[in-house]
């Protein structure tokens, strides 16, 4: 009976959006607040700046001459350093994908990555390692792997006024993960990441935050990571029919998790953005 009402306050917990059930004295998520933004304008991703301020990206957000040259689509940023990392992709034909980095002055320089064999051109994401050094994307579907870059202008390895991008190796993933929208270092050996799969079969979950521990920090050469569900993102709204996933955020400083999820139907010009913080069972 005991272990049947552990199960009940656990599931109770999801349903509410309150975050993962723990045992005694383990950390989990608690969910705090709730705000909206628009999604054209900021419905893809989010970051946190040094300030405690909040950089959104929408499709919106794609300058013209970026979106003339066919980088049509843009992902969830990630701010490190006080450079903004942006993740693009084009047409379904494309043979490459396309990282922007603006600098703290507001200069942008491009980075392409030419698709190697097998490559997806999805580019959801972009993440920086919390030493600066390393950045992390994903594609879409079921992927087995999370690809890593040398982090463009902060990795010496890189040219200083944008050109080519090569892969430096793969986070690879010891169970699949299917159509992550967006990932954030938690700890060097940590990330969260938002997934918009909503047919619980590789988790219980539908539409859950995944964690994503590594076997060591990032340094260029392949490295594993253990997958397990926190908990199913909410899924709230007075509209009916299918919520999306979009990005995620840790900011390091105040110690909040942000996800966002655009809302249903008529109110998709909606995207609700959850915080959370961790809390001591």
């Amino acid at each position: 009976m005991k272990r049947q009402l552990v199960s009940l306050a656990a599931l109770l917990a999801l349903a509410l959006g309150a975050g993962t059930a723990s045992a005694a004295g383990d950390r989990r998520w608690e969910e705090t607040s709730t705000a909206h933004t628009g999604t054209l304008g900021g419905g893809q991703g989010l970051a946190s700046r040094a300030d405690g301020s909040l950089l959104y990206r929408g499709l919106a957000d794609i300058p013209l001459d970026l979106r003339i040259r066919g980088w049509n689509h843009i992902g969830d940023p990630d701010i490190a350093n006080g450079y903004t990392f942006d993740a693009y992709q084009g047409p379904d034909t494309a043979t490459s994908k396309m990282f922007a980095v603006t600098t703290p002055a507001g200069k942008r320089y491009e980075y392409v990555h030419q698709l190697d064999a097998g490559e997806k051109l999805n580019n959801s994401f972009a993440t920086v390692s919390p030493d600066g050094q390393w950045l992390v994307s994903g594609e879409w579907g079921d992927q087995n792997r999370l690809q890593v870059f040398p982090a463009p202008l902060l990795n010496p390895s890189t040219p200083q006024t944008g050109g080519d991008l090569k892969e430096a190796g793969q986070i690879t993933l010891d169970k699949p993960v299917r159509d992550i929208q967006g990932c954030d270092f938690v700890t060097d050996t940590r990330l969260v990441c938002a997934s918009d799969d909503a047919t619980g079969t590789l988790f219980p979950e539908s539409r859950p935050l995944l964690q994503v521990d590594l076997d060591r920090k990032l340094d260029g050469r392949p490295v594993t990571g253990a997958v397990k569900s926190l908990f199913a993102l909410p899924q709230r709204s007075v509209c009916t029919g299918a919520f999306e996933t979009e990005g995620v955020d840790y900011d390091v400083r105040g110690g909040t998790l942000r996800a966002q999820v655009i809302q249903p139907g008529i109110c998709a010009l909606s995207t609700t953005v959850y915080s959370y913080r961790q809390v001591t069972d």
